[in-house]
């Protein structure tokens, strides 16, 4: 039996078995769920956004493997995800950038809150920023490619997730995230 697949073979979404903290319309704790029954009850929970910069002023952007529940090949303008039961934004997205990323150690800074309400998606975001020129070592279950961009490059990109898309522009209107020269 072989792992490769063929031209035409299709690409079946992968939903991770893991219980999901569940809110309420105001972002308290109500319970956890399946991510599966969160997903399908379009359920209101927590996720973390981190847009990662270099020195370039740029930011990371990754495209999504095709076996990703929702938006599967899109483009993420942001690491993170949604945060498990009973797990910290904070602790949810060190965990994110590192299985993601593979980036450790370095310093997150917490900017801003958002409300993404659309396509069925119920989100209380939690964005922050990291600064990063190192390598990256990408999540082959989640990230078929990662590369850097402009902000406002970025942006342009059509095939880019409604939730980091609203997220990095929440990051420019506030100007926490300003081009380095």
């Amino acid at each position: 039996m072989t792992d490769a697949l063929g031209p035409g073979a299709l690409m079946v979404p992968f939903i991770a078995d893991e219980s999901i903290q569940l809110v309420d319309a105001r972002n308290r704790p109500c319970g956890s769920a399946p991510r599966v029954q969160m997903r399908r009850l379009g359920f209101w929970h927590r996720a973390t956004y981190i847009v990662v910069c270099n020195g370039r002023g740029e930011i990371c952007v990754q495209r999504r493997t095709l076996t990703k529940e929702v938006f599967p090949g899109g483009l993420d303008l942001a690491a993170g995800g949604v945060v498990g039961a009973g797990e910290a934004v904070h602790v949810a997205a060190r965990r994110e950038l590192a299985e993601e990323l593979g980036i450790r150690g370095v310093p997150l800074r917490h900017v801003l809150e958002f409300v993404h309400a659309e396509g069925g998606h119920h989100i209380f975001g939690s964005l922050f920023l990291v600064d990063h020129d190192g390598p990256l070592t990408l999540q082959a279950e989640e990230v078929a490619d990662a590369f850097w961009l402009p902000p406002a490059e970025a942006l342009t990109l059509e095939a880019v997730t409604p939730d980091t898309r609203q997220a990095l522009e929440a990051l420019l209107e506030t100007g926490l995230l300003e081009p380095r020269s």
